[in-house]
């Protein structure tokens, strides 16, 4: 075998195994996950929380997402953002237990695994003696399949199907903590929004106005030709 065609064949055979290790890695990433946009919530005051929900099957959509709040985090208040198209309900006996989302008529997250959406919510007070908020999920299916987020994790490895977690900051003592409340938290995710927003508006401005000058100095280059021509033409 020649030396060209051995290397030809070893790129070959790294690029697929490459690829494979993306394609893996995308579907072993693809669960509930919590975020948070803006501050980190902190014990014992209010946090917004973003759950990101991707489809995973290919032949259903996601219709209902159920998240449970465990009783011993005592959290007395919750409050979701509306999202176009699902229903929210908050369970409360004297404590939340459970926040479920449900689409409605032809607007569950599309079949197939390259779609996804986020339900974000606020709740407080967070607990003083916990450092990882611990959120089991239940994802279900158009043809009725649920997919359960519950296993918590154990040392380093991460578990099948993990449940959604958030960590807690200490309490920092600026509002954040025991002076903050659910408007407060709703309020700072909304303006994390509104800065990428305004962001993403500034930069589509700029690059309409570089467009601008740009149009603008072609049709001054053709005045100026233009003149060129009848200047040379009326001396002939």
């Amino acid at each position: 075998m020649s030396t060209h065609r051995f290397f030809r064949r070893a790129l070959v055979a790294s690029a697929t195994l490459g690829a494979t290790g993306l394609a893996t890695a995308g579907i072993a990433s693809a669960h509930v996950t919590a975020d948070v946009y803006g501050s980190q919530p902190e014990k014992g005051g209010y946090g917004a929380i973003v759950l990101r929900v991707p489809n995973e099957e290919a032949q259903a959509g996601t219709v209902k997402l159920e998240v449970t709040i465990p009783a011993e985090y005592a959290i007395s208040s919750a409050r979701t953002k509306p999202v176009p198209g699902w229903n929210a309900e908050v369970t409360k006996n004297d404590v939340v237990s459970k926040i479920t989302w449900t689409a409605q008529p032809g607007n569950e997250i599309p079949a197939g695994t390259t779609s996804y959406q986020e339900f974000a919510f606020t709740a407080g007070p967070l607990p003083e003696d916990v450092d990882t908020l611990v959120l089991p999920a239940a994802q279900t299916y158009s043809d009725g399949s649920v997919a359960n987020w519950n296993q918590e994790a154990k040392g380093d490895e991460e578990p099948e199907h993990p449940a959604p977690t958030v960590e807690l900051a200490e309490p920092s003592g600026d509002g954040h903590g025991h002076g903050g409340s659910a408007e407060h938290a709703s309020t700072e995710s909304e303006a994390a929004e509104d800065t990428q927003a305004a962001a993403s508006t500034d930069t589509t401005a700029r690059w309409l106005g570089g467009a601008g000058l740009a149009v603008g100095a072609l049709g001054v280059g053709f005045g100026v030709g233009a003149t060129l021509r009848a200047r040379k033409q009326g001396r002939s």
